[in-house]
């Protein structure tokens, strides 16, 4: 199925996760550390160390590893620190 990774489209497997998308996409991050701008990619790919945190069809901080791909999903670099929302 098709997904778009930094709005690049990439074909992946059914039922692969986002996470993998952008690894399979070749990216260099998901997303970069709020205090050094350091870059990140997935690391342990079981929702334990929040590494692959991602915007994904417009909504920020989704863990990655565990959104499984839809066909047309939006997978954006994070870039910052991220930003709580009130309620």
């Amino acid at each position: 199925m098709e997904v778009f990774v930094d709005d690049v489209a990439l074909r992946v497997p059914e039922g692969a996760s986002a996470a993998a998308a952008v690894l399979l996409a070749g990216a260099a991050l998901i997303r970069e550390t709020p205090a050094s701008g350091a870059p990140r990619l997935p690391y342990c790919l079981m929702g334990i160390c929040f590494d692959c945190l991602a915007e994904i069809d417009g909504v920020a901080n989704r863990q990655a590893c565990l959104v499984q791909v839809v066909p047309g999903m939006r997978i954006a670099t994070q870039r910052g620190a991220r930003v709580a929302f009130a309620g």
